[in-house]
C-alpha cells in the first residue's frame, strides 16, 4: 500500500448496500445479483442528504446491482465508477447458504478462519481492497465506496493495517455508513456501522 498522504489526508466513506432478501435471511450473497428490497431502497434514499453534504473527489461502486442501485438512490449514479475490486467475497460452494446450514456439515465453521471451498481466500479479498485503498489515498479529496458487508469489513481492517481476517471484528449491517480517516498520521476508523438516518 502507498505511504500516508502528506499533507492531504483523504477519507474513505463506505456504504453497505441496502437490505436484500438474502441479507435479511443470513444467506451468503457473494456474486449472485440479488435485488435490494423496498426497505433497502428506503435505506439508500435516506443516505442521499447525508452524503450530499460531503464533497467527494472519487465515487466507486461494486458492479452488482444491489450496490449500484444503492449508489443511484443515494444520488451518485452519474459520478460512480464500477470496479471489480469492490465485488463481494466469492463464497464459492457456500454461495446462498446460511452459516447454520454450513455448520451442519462443518461444525464451528467461520468464513474468517476456515474459508470457502471453490471461492476466494481472505488474502485474495485483501489484495483487491488494497488496490481500492491505494487509489483512495492517491486521490486529492475524499472517496465514497458502495459495496458489500464482508468486502467492506476487510477494507476497513486493511485501512488500519490489520490482516484481512481482522474484518471479523467489524460487524456491518445492510444500509449502513462508515468513515475511515486519520488521527494525525495514523489511519483510523472514525465512524462505523451507522444506520441510514430516519
Amino acid at each position: 500500500m502507498t505511504a500516508y498522504p502528506d499533507p492531504h489526508q483523504a477519507k474513505l466513506v463506505l456504504v453497505r448496500h441496502g437490505a436484500t432478501e438474502w441479507s435479511e435471511s443470513g444467506r451468503h450473497t457473494g456474486r449472485t445479483d440479488v435485488a435490494i428490497l423496498p426497505e433497502g431502497r428506503e435505506q439508500a434514499a435516506r443516505m442521499a442528504p447525508v452524503l450530499g453534504e460531503m464533497p467527494f473527489a472519487l465515487v466507486l461502486t461494486s458492479p452488482l446491482s444491489r450496490a449500484r442501485d444503492t449508489c443511484a438512490l443515494a444520488g451518485f449514479a452519474e459520478r460512480a465508477e464500477a470496479t471489480d475490486d469492490l465485488l463481494e467475497w466469492d463464497y464459492g460452494d457456500y454461495e446462498g447458504r446460511t452459516t447454520e446450514e454450513i455448520r451442519e456439515e462443518r461444525p464451528n465453521w467461520t468464513l474468517w478462519a476456515d474459508g470457502v471451498p471453490g471461492g476466494e481466500t481472505a488474502g485474495a479479498v485483501g489484495r483487491r481492497v488494497d488496490r481500492v485503498i491505494e487509489r483512495a489515498r492517491a486521490t486529492r479529496g475524499d472517496t465514497l465506496c458502495f459495496a458489500h458487508g464482508h468486502v467492506l469489513r476487510v477494507l476497513a481492517a486493511r485501512w488500519v493495517g490489520l490482516p484481512p481476517i481482522g474484518g471479523r471484528f467489524l460487524a456491518l449491517q445492510a444500509g449502513s455508513l462508515a468513515v475511515l480517516g486519520w488521527e494525525r498520521e495514523v489511519p483510523v476508523i472514525e465512524r462505523w456501522n451507522e444506520p441510514s438516518p430516519r
